[in-house]
């Protein structure tokens, strides 16, 4: 299978993560950020800036490699509102993924992936071209992030082979292997 280059579908997939809380969501959304990498968005976007889930997704890159822009500080109504491009907001009150990943992946505009913590603003329900639903069950917003990449990028995302890494993982049946690739 030859390297994937999510540039090729989109210009550009930017990850919004909303109501992020620091004293609490540390993990979920360093989480939310490192999905977003791995699964080939190429922009995370936080609203309140926490440097140990910034520091984590930067300690990330640089060992294993890609790039990505990085913004947080931001008024994530503001951001959602300007933005030009769809605008994918992932709820489980939305519509099912299934129903509309078509109509998303066949759209050439750059789009922004709307990912809520705690109880998400109804401005964003109003603004987003699409609702999104990846099951109508209270779950993860890691999950529900990692399966709607997966499925606009048509799993696509598994071949990426990102610049610059300084790890990387043979695959193998039994045990860990990484080789390091800067010598």
């Amino acid at each position: 299978m030859s390297a994937f280059n999510p540039s090729e579908l989109y210009h550009k997939v930017y990850v919004l993560r909303l109501g992020h809380r620091p004293s609490r969501d540390k993990r979920v959304t360093t989480h939310v950020a490192l999905v977003a990498r791995a699964f080939g968005a190429n922009g995370f976007v936080l609203e309140t800036c926490d440097d140990k889930v910034l520091g984590s997704l930067h300690k990330v890159l640089k060992m294993w490699g890609g790039k990505m822009h990085i913004e947080c500080g931001v008024d994530g109504l503001k951001y959602a509102s300007s933005w030009d491009g769809d605008t994918i907001h992932l709820t489980m009150y939305g519509i099912p993924v299934e129903r509309v990943i078509e109509n998303i992946a066949s759209s050439p505009k750059p789009k922004l992936v709307v990912v809520g913590s705690e109880r998400v603003r109804r401005e964003f329900y109003e603004i987003a071209q699409y609702n999104v639903a990846i099951g109508n069950q209270p779950h993860s917003e890691v999950s529900a992030l990692a399966i709607f990449l997966d499925r606009l990028y048509r799993g696509q995302w598994s071949s990426i082979r990102y610049e610059n890494a300084r790890l990387r993982i043979v695959p193998s049946e039994r045990g860990k292997r990484v080789v390091r690739v800067d010598g």
